[in-house]
């Protein structure tokens, strides 16, 4: 029994997939030790069977003597037993070193997605993404699996090369020679597949992400009656997809119809150079029987090496989407001048829009076009270092790019507009960590005006979300978002356009609770809204004209003082 997630202490090398290969290996290298030694004994054990058979011919049927046959019969029934015993113990070996690094490269994956942000979906689709982790990681994790196999089988050529050329210097010169120009010849049959293989790797990657973003939004397909036109599209990809893996399988074919070829005819070169040699006296008949079962061993050695090559080309594929993922940089990282966070209370001040957010206050943010505001107030929540670069933002004292990431997460939380959630207990999606009890989160849905929608459901706080949270609407979904917000219970909590999907009604009454909600004194909350029903709760609003706040006060003070503030708020009711 193995637990579960594998620690990573290193960074991934990342400079090539063999690198990444051989890495992975570096955390594994006790169970490929042993799968390689067990596998060793399992082909060595074979490859010994047909001399003592011939030794039994000889010595016990054309010599005559029962103790030597029965000797020998002994000698080949304890290498049958050994042959099944490691066959068993190489193929869990074998599995073992396909699943962890397979699971390995799931985590690494996994952790990269979590970590990355939004710099993830810029750089690569969702569809390539969920292939990483679904396929390529697992097709390298066989790898692991067939290189027991392989050492075993050149280990076992090894041992026949001995063997025969204890019975005639010649065959043992064909056995050397013979079985790396055979191995070596299906290589112009590998070659082909490899591009093919990576083609219909790409296609299937496509087609993924064709039918991801088909899901994400069916609804609104469906409403405007475009939904035809990405079934056509995926099913155009889907049959891209269907060629490129006829064509991969045609591949396959020939390597398997090529292995066949090449090492039946090596079987029947060795085997009529062997029936020479009885012919002319230099070898018996026993060792003829020998050398017919060298001859058909010899099989496995040569496709167990064209087996690996396959592994390997599909390993070597995967393991470039896997480096593909892991090499995009976060849009955050540790900054290499740590400073301590500030204390609680501290005041946070966007230089380049002159946004300042004080402790107990709930301040409106308004500009005539609304990226404007959200992006001065996202750049409070440190989503992109390269921008902090270039507009500071001051946290107390402290540059916020130098503040540890984990301090901001949990002190400053910024709500964005498109409200996301996940599938699982609606319990889990408004308090993910499990730090309140039902009396807190019902609290937190009585202020979001959301207790209405907890009462539609039959499970109430276990209701099953369905990915996405597709069985809401975006007004119930973003009421639900607001009351996870008012959850994290942050020092600063940044809402952009919290009741934009919700009626003037149920807007009235968030507006009326978000001070309560927010009601300790250290407590700042920030809104990003043009709507006078939340602007009239605002201790202060501040007004941005390209990008810099050129008014503040309350909001009655600038719908009487400021032409501008007033024409951008009576557009929006």
């Amino acid at each position: 029994m193995r637990s579960f997630p594998y620690s990573l202490t290193d960074a991934p090398d990342l400079r090539s997939p063999t690198r990444y290969l051989l890495w992975l290996g570096g955390f594994q290298k006790a169970t490929l030790a042993v799968g390689i030694l067990l596998g060793t004994v399992w082909m060595a054990s074979q490859a010994v069977m047909p001399f003592v058979l011939g030794r039994a011919i000889d010595d016990g049927v054309i010599g005559g003597d029962t103790g030597s046959l029965v000797g020998w019969a002994a000698v080949l029934l304890a290498l049958m037993v050994v042959q099944a015993a490691s066959d068993t113990a190489t193929h869990r070996a074998g599995v073992s070193n396909w699943m962890q690094a397979a699971f390995r490269s799931v985590r690494l994956v996994g952790h990269k997605i979590s970590r990355t942000g939004d710099a993830l979906p810029a750089a690569l689709s969702t569809g390539e993404v969920v292939s990483t982790a679904a396929s390529d990681a697992f097709r390298l994790g066989e790898v692991y699996e067939v290189l027991t196999r392989l050492v075993g089988a050149a280990a076992s050529w090894l041992v026949v090369t001995v063997l025969i050329w204890q019975t005639s210097p010649v065959l043992g010169v064909v056995v050397l020679a013979g079985v790396p120009v055979c191995c070596g010849l299906l290589l112009f049959v590998v070659r082909p597949m490899q591009a093919r293989q990576r083609e219909q790797r790409e296609a299937s990657g496509a087609m993924t992400a064709v039918g991801a973003d088909t899901v994400a939004g069916l609804r609104v397909l469906r409403g405007i009656g475009g939904e035809h036109i990405f079934v056509d599209r995926y099913r155009a990809k889907s049959a891209a997809t269907r060629d490129s893996g006829i064509r991969v399988a045609h591949s396959l074919a020939d390597l398997e119809a090529s292995q066949v070829f090449i090492a039946g005819t090596f079987s029947v070169v060795f085997t009529w150079v062997g029936a020479s040699l009885v012919l002319a006296g230099d070898i018996t008949p026993g060792e003829l029987v020998a050398l017919y079962g060298f001859s058909i061993f010899l099989m496995t050695p040569i496709r167990a090496a064209a087996d690996s090559v396959a592994r390997f080309i599909r390993a070597h594929v995967g393991a470039r989407k896997i480096i593909a993922v892991l090499s995009v940089d976060a849009n955050v990282s540790a900054s290499t001048a740590p400073v301590a966070a500030p204390p609680a209370g501290s005041v946070l001040v966007d230089e380049r829009s002159g946004v300042v957010v004080a402790p107990g206050l709930v301040t409106a943010v308004v500009s005539r076009e609304p990226a404007e505001s959200t992006e001065a107030v996202t750049r409070l929540g440190r989503f992109e270092d390269a921008v902090l670069a270039e507009a500071t933002v001051r946290w107390g004292g402290a540059d916020l790019r130098h503040v540890p990431l984990g301090d901001i997460r949990s002190r400053i939380v910024v709500s964005e507009a498109a409200p996301q959630l996940f599938s699982g207990p609606l319990r889990r999606q408004l308090d993910p960590h499990g730090r309140h009890d039902d009396d807190a989160v019902l609290a937190a849905l009585e202020a979001a005006s959301a207790l209405d929608i907890l009462e539609g459901l039959d499970g109430g706080l276990d209701h099953e979300v369905t990915e996405r949270g597709r069985g809401f609407s975006g007004g119930q979904r973003q009421r639900l978002v607001l009351a996870r917000a008012y959850l994290t219970d942050a020092e600063t909590l940044v809402l952009v356009e919290p009741t934009s999907a919700v009626d003037a009604h149920t807007e009235q009454r968030i507006s009326a609770r978000l001070a309560g909600a927010r009601r300790r004194a250290d407590r700042a909350t920030v809104l990003v809204t043009a709507s006078p029903l939340m602007l009239r709760t605002a201790d202060r609003v501040l007004f941005l004209e390209d990008g810099r706040v050129t008014a503040q006060g309350s909001h009655q003070d600038l719908m009487r003082s400021n032409p501008a503030y007033r024409n951008v708020v009576i557009r929006s009711e």
